[in-house]
């Protein structure tokens, strides 16, 4: 039985039935007793697999198929009318193209299946930064994983009313056939088609599909922003807080930051972390001429390998109720979850992520192919478990934002921490995001790899437009959060990481706080920016051994915040190399003036 008496909600759920022919519609209304059903309905069928309820309470298990284990960059379309306004980075298919060659797909697809409709509301219910969505899906897995990840029922439609619009999502899982996989994004029309997956990251339609490609649409015509960016808040001993948003490309510490637990000496003192979110931000221009931000999402949806006590303590209590698993192991002795990095002990009696029997004795952690749980693993936890989430999550209005943080992984050249001198600099620091690959990843070690502001596989517009849409959103925020850029990877001659990282970020980020006070503290201004003073960045009670005999000390801290104008020089040819070869013409002015500044200051 329907819920809703809007039309355009009804026309879409008929279509889409229409179209895939299931036996039964059900519709969800987000009840505990409906989702219950579903999660015993699913473990008969062997969709999931129940954990020991007693150590991992309300915690479930899934596998994919081996062909369906990772976002697909190749297979994401951007659906414009025009080719030009996809733009340069995303792939691009005409509309009509992408809703036939779907359609046909589609068509009958969930014949004997039933077709699930899920109301759901990215942001609080009722707040003015919500977006409502409508998935239909024939899985209880996206479901049930929807139902962590967002906030989903009846109250999403009771706020859409008899005529609101919605982002109309379309998910089948078909075959799983991966030559006729496509995961669709039509801006133009707020829809969103994903066929032949199965897979969390192609198939919850409220996470990247939505809460970035459409939304990064969405923003630039309404005025607002959605961003790959953490949101976090940090308490100072006088009770005062700053919240701080930033966005890093992945395997730059992104969550670790989200839920950043600080030194000894700072909780002594009264420091404390909040995270408000660990992923997506939706940023819009406060009464009070701030940027004021919220998480979207109702969940994490997290990397397992390498989670464990000692790099994400709050990370991984956060997937000890409540959390769906997938393409992890399970150790059979106590049916509970095991991932590569999760203890240095490996199980003894463990089914791998693909069904079979693992054998601890042949694994090698060079070797991925011999891992017992999958590289791209996950789980699903609600927010709420997360020991230090915010008590504004669910704020309707959101938290005003003191900085903005960008990052990447470069070894050399790119200082610990630098400021923009002004909010286009920023700008500018975001467009020019990278990260230099590994041997151990690529074959190549050096080569950079650009990800602006970490969204190049999440803009669903062209990424020129999109670094103009920052900054006319600079015209209108008359109390602009300060904007920098940092990098946990310096690595001195031997190839040693030269900061510690995790924790003593937070070393960091009092800088980065400090000087956005109404009377910040003094840095010195070089050619890219500004960089502090070494005296400013406590390491105090910092027992960190670069390498063996080397400490981390005062000359090490002057050392990763050198600016060399030679490398820098190199950086900026290489920046507009970046510019021209790949973004194009649509780049705003104010970027190429601020690359033409890098420039000069690199030859004075």
């Amino acid at each position: 039985m329907a819920l809703t008496k809007n039309k355009k909600v009804l026309d879409f759920v008929a279509a889409s039935a229409e179209l895939a022919q299931p036996d039964k519609i059900v519709w969800i209304d987000g009840s505990e007793t409906q989702i219950n059903a579903l999660k015993k309905e699913a473990v008969t069928s062997g969709e999931l697999i129940k954990l020991n309820q007693n150590l991992l309470p309300d915690c479930y298990l899934h596998r994919t198929k081996v062909n369906d284990v990772a976002r697909v960059e190749d297979r994401t379309f951007i659906c414009t009318k025009n080719k030009e306004d996809a733009g340069p980075i995303n792939y691009w298919m005409d509309p009509n193209q992408a809703y036939e060659l779907c359609n046909e797909i589609a068509r009958g697809s969930m014949k004997g299946r039933t077709m699930y409709v899920i109301p759901y509301s990215m942001g609080v219910v009722g707040s003015d930064f919500a977006k409502i969505g409508i998935e239909v899906t024939d899985s209880i897995y996206v479901v049930l994983n929807m139902n962590i990840m967002t906030r989903v029922g009846k109250q999403c439609l009771d706020a859409l009313g008899k005529e609101g619009d919605f982002i109309k999502g379309f998910h089948a899982k078909c075959d799983v056939d991966a030559d006729k996989r496509y995961i669709m994004h039509f801006p133009e029309d707020n829809t969103i088609i994903s066929v032949n997956s199965a897979y969390g990251g192609n198939v919850l339609l409220g996470k990247k599909c939505f809460a970035l490609r459409i939304a990064s649409y969405l923003g630039k015509n309404e005025g607002w922003m959605a961003e790959h960016m953490l949101i976090l808040g940090v308490t100072f001993p006088d009770k005062t807080k700053k919240y701080i948003a930033a966005a890093f490309p992945s395997a730059c510490g992104k969550t670790n930051l989200a839920m950043l637990i600080p030194p000894k000496h700072y909780k002594e003192a009264g420091y404390e972390i909040e995270t408000v979110g660990d992923d997506i931000a939706w940023i819009r221009v406060g009464e009070d001429g701030r940027l004021w931000a919220v998480n979207p999402e109702n969940g994490f949806f997290g990397v397992a390998p390498g989670t464990n006590e000692h790099s994400n303590y709050n990370a991984l209590q956060s997937t000890k109720r409540g959390t769906i698993f997938t393409n992890v192991a399970l150790n059979t002795d106590d049916m509970t979850v095991w991932w590569e990095g999760l203890s240095k002990e490996l199980p003894e009696h463990c089914i791998d992520w693909t069904g079979k029997p693992w054998n601890p004795a042949k694994f090698d952690k060079k070797d991925k192919s011999t891992c017992s749980a999958h590289p791209n693993s996950r789980f699903t936890a609600p927010a709420e478990n997360c020991p230090c989430i915010s008590p504004e999550f669910n704020s309707k209005t959101g938290v005003p934002l003191s900085a903005i943080i960008f990052g990447g992984r470069r070894a050399s050249t790119t200082p610990l921490v630098y400021q923009s001198r002004d909010w286009n600099h920023g700008v500018f620091i975001g467009s020019a995001m990278s990260s230099e690959t590994t041997a151990a990843a690529t074959g190549a070690t050096g080569v950079l790899r650009h990800d602006p502001m970490a969204m190049k596989p999440f803009t669903g517009y062209h990424m020129g437009d999109y670094f103009a849409h920052w900054v006319e959103m600079g015209k209108k925020v008359k109390n602009p959060p300060k904007i920098f850029n940092v990098n946990w990877f310096r690595t001195d001659e031997n190839g040693n990481f030269m900061w510690p990282g995790f924790g003593d970020n937070m070393r960091v980020l009092e800088w980065i706080l400090k000087r956005c006070d109404e009377n910040p503290i003094d840095a010195v201004e070089t050619a890219i920016g500004y960089v502090p003073n070494p005296d400013d960045i406590d390491i105090s009670e910092l027992d960190y051994e670069i390498c063996k005999g080397k400490k981390f000390d005062k000359a090490a801290l002057a050392e990763i915040l050198t600016v060399d104008k030679e490398k820098w020089s190199k950086e900026a040819e290489e920046i507009e190399g970046y510019y021209n070869g790949t973004i194009g013409s649509r780049i705003p002015k104010e970027l190429w003036d601020c690359l033409e500044t890098l420039k000069k200051n690199c030859k004075k």
